[in-house]
């Protein structure tokens, strides 16, 4: 048992040091969600399901919807108990790889300016996100706080702060 908790000690560490020193987000299968790529573009990989992106909550749980309304009753029962995780990004050239899994209607993403700082702040939004579909959507981010979402499938506002 304590060489299992050891074990299990080291494995978090060593994730933590990867995530400290490569600055990369990691996904539960050991993939990372955010990638700064040679050219100086980092890619923020986002996946939504019924109702939510996965890498954007602290205790995703799994829905089932087949329209937009099915999101609408999930989110007001749910949205008490959910916690969300603040995405910190420094300003640069991003692009949002969004992809639709198991949603079985078209899906998009909305990524904009908190409050009044949506007149000013950069944003980008598009749908045709069609079950299995990945998508880009290309930004560059200046400093500030945001929200990102997707309106056809309900989502909650994520925050998302440039720093």
């Amino acid at each position: 048992m304590r060489k299992q908790i050891w074990q299990i000690a080291i494995s978090a560490c060593a994730l933590g040091m990867f995530v400290l020193f490569t600055g990369r987000g990691v996904l539960a299968s050991g993939e990372p969600f955010i990638e700064k790529q040679s050219d100086g573009v980092t890619i923020v990989r986002l996946t939504q399901t019924p109702c939510l992106f996965l890498e954007s909550e602290e205790n995703p749980q799994t829905y089932t919807s087949t329209k937009k309304a099915d999101c609408e009753a999930i989110n007001r029962k749910t949205a008490a108990q959910r916690t969300f995780k603040m995405l910190r990004l420094k300003p640069g050239q991003y692009i949002f790889r969004v992809t639709n899994r198991n949603v079985p209607y078209e899906l998009g993403f909305w990524l904009r300016g908190q409050g009044v700082s949506r007149l000013t702040l950069p944003t980008v939004s598009s749908g045709g996100l069609t079950p299995g579909k990945t998508q880009d959507y290309k930004v560059t981010l200046v400093k500030g706080e945001y929200y990102y979402s997707c309106p056809l499938n309900l989502t909650p506002n994520y925050p998302l702060v440039v720093e």
